[in-house]
């Protein structure tokens, strides 16, 4: 489950039918690649999509990023093939990785259960180690919304993604904009019930919790309006459809420079304060202001991310009193 820990700010998704596409993504800087074999796939280029998806997954020149394809969903008859004929290709190269499969439009428990099955047997097959290729499971309807804690507890998920297109549909929402507030709707967010909906499960199962596309690919200004919205809860990052958007959703789901170093100093200042030599104290002041464990608590989520994003602290460094 080491994948369930690395940053997820931007996940790209690339159409699994463009080999020109492809091979741009692998040195693009999303923390996140997925070649995509549902939506972005015509029906009859699927077959042939799948064979490139495969190869591309186990050749090399990628630059770092958690791998991934998502393949049909399971109402389809294109699921088992997907999986089967991808990771038997990735298992079979020397530079072939899959971390992660995007299952799209669950609408309950038993469609991860399937795939783990499968993906179980698989490994065993082909020597892989068992449960090492995790889950993130797309969140499309209103049943899958209502299902979404058995989703989240199920085998190998490291994520939930929220689905908006088919979701906004599912409600009936009377939009044809993905992503923006329905016309009429003028007070608060039309999507925040689904948003902490999605959020509150991830957190309460312990996995990250990922916003859906913004389908406005050239406009980053809106991009980065949406994008902040979920970084605001707590989301972890955000599907990207296009290389414009990558820059703006690592900026955007990565903590503030200024925010960065202040949690550090936090963590270093209650460290101090609540050892032997600092007193043994529960709760002190800081500057200006009073931490405790709660505040460690809350610097903890901050230094995780920035840790992760790769930052480098920059502020001032805490110094026990003389």
């Amino acid at each position: 489950m080491e994948n369930a820990y690395r940053p997820r700010r931007t996940c790209l998704s690339v159409p699994g039918s463009s080999l020109k596409m492809i091979e741009k993504a692998k040195a693009l800087p999303a923390d996140q690649v997925f070649l995509d074999l549902e939506d972005a796939v015509a029906p009859d280029a699927k077959a042939q999509a799948r064979k490139q998806v495969g190869a591309a997954l186990a050749s090399p020149g990628w630059a770092g990023q958690l791998r991934g394809v998502r393949v049909n969903d399971w109402t389809t008859p294109w699921t088992y093939s997907d999986v089967i004929d991808v990771v038997s290709e990735v298992a079979s190269a020397r530079d072939g990785r899959l971390d992660v499969v995007v299952l799209p439009k669950v609408t309950d428990a038993g469609h991860v259960h399937a795939l783990d099955l499968l993906l179980t047997q698989l490994e065993l097959t082909h020597g892989l180690p068992v449960g090492r290729i995790g889950v993130d499971a797309q969140i499309e309807d209103a049943k899958g919304l209502a299902n979404i804690h058995a989703i989240a507890a199920a085998p190998r998920v490291q994520a939930l993604v929220l689905g908006p297109a088919d979701l906004m549909a599912s409600l009936n929402m009377r939009t044809l904009v993905v992503g923006e507030q329905p016309e009429g709707y003028d007070v608060g967010d039309a999507y925040h019930h689904v948003l902490m909906t999605i959020l509150v499960a991830a957190r309460a199962h312990g996995i990250a919790a990922i916003d859906g596309p913004y389908l406005k690919v050239r406009d980053v200004a809106a991009f980065r309006r949406v994008a902040g919205r979920a970084a605001a809860l707590g989301y972890d990052g955000k599907w990207v459809l296009h290389p414009d958007q990558i820059d703006a959703g690592n900026e955007i789901f990565s903590p503030a420079q200024a925010e960065y170093d202040r949690a550090e100093l936090i963590l270093e200042a209650y460290d101090w304060h609540t050892s032997t030599a600092g007193g043994a104290r529960g709760a002190v002041m800081l500057g200006d202001e009073m931490i405790d464990e709660a505040s460690r608590k809350m610097a903890l989520v901050v230094v995780g991310k920035g840790r992760a994003a790769g930052m480098q602290r920059q502020g001032e460094r805490f110094t026990p009193p003389s």
